[in-house]
């Protein structure tokens, strides 16, 4: 098997391959070095490959199509395409091994609108959806269930940050969060609407905050109080949002 894979891609095979690249580098705007980092390779190999230097071997051209979500292998002189392993551009062209690491469940924090020592605390889930090839998220365990929000998960390459969006009829809702960190956690910003004066609805923004359930036995849901038990342990992990800071909330 690992002298099939260190295989020799023939000159023609190998400029094939390195005209899609180029072609998908310049379309979805990345370095080559991000492109390297995604596919666990050397810069070094990547460059010299692209520059005709070395042919590409069998095993990068399988990381590089991993990153890519595409197939750089041709068929009948035809790029294969995995349009069911690879999001939409408007989500950030990302392959599902590239997002793996996303997927789980996670116990999400933000301040209660109604008393901001309090802790609004709920489960989200993120997974993989094959009808849409993208990642979306689903929220559950909320004391407010009617609100729970669903929808698609954005993965540019540019800004380095994850994306949460619903969109329901044209009405929006927008979680921007940090990329995790080494264990597992994402902060940032939550914008959506909250109750007014009487029947309104007016804009608020609000820290939020992501820690895989798995590293939170025995997580409880709801409105966290001041003097619960896990008050202390959800106002600290909220917290660093700020206080790191993750996200920055400008006063004037």
């Amino acid at each position: 098997m690992s002298e099939t894979f260190e295989k020799q891609l023939s000159a023609e095979q190998s400029r094939a391959v390195a005209a899609i690249i180029r072609e998908q580098l310049a379309r979805r705007r990345i370095s080559r070095q991000h492109l390297a980092d995604q596919a666990k390779i050397s810069i070094s190999t990547l460059e010299k490959a692209l520059s005709g230097r070395r042919p590409f071997t069998l095993a990068t051209t399988v990381r590089l199509e991993e990153a890519l979500g595409v197939s750089l292998r041709k068929a009948d002189g035809v790029a294969l395409a995995a349009p069911t392993n690879m999001a939409p551009g408007e989500l950030g062209f990302y392959s599902r091994p590239a997002v793996s690491w996303l997927e789980g469940a996670y116990l999400t924090l933000r301040p209660s609108f109604s008393d901001p020592q309090a802790i609004f605390a709920y489960r989200t889930e993120i997974v993989w959806d094959d009808g849409g090839s993208c990642l979306i998220f689903r929220e559950s365990e909320r004391v407010d269930s009617e609100f729970s929000q669903q929808g698609t998960v954005s993965v540019p390459h540019q800004s380095g940050y994850i994306y949460l969006v619903t969109n329901r009829q044209g009405q929006y809702r927008l979680v921007i969060i940090s990329r995790p960190t080494i264990n597992r956690e994402m902060f940032g910003i939550m914008t959506t609407l909250r109750a007014g004066r009487g029947a309104e609805l007016i804009p608020v923004s609000a820290p939020i905050a992501y820690a895989p359930l798995a590293t939170i036995p025995h997580a409880e849901f709801g409105r966290i109080a001041v003097g619960h038990a896990r008050h202390q342990q959800y106002r600290k992990l909220l917290k660093r949002t700020i206080e790191e800071p993750f996200a920055l909330f400008l006063q004037f």
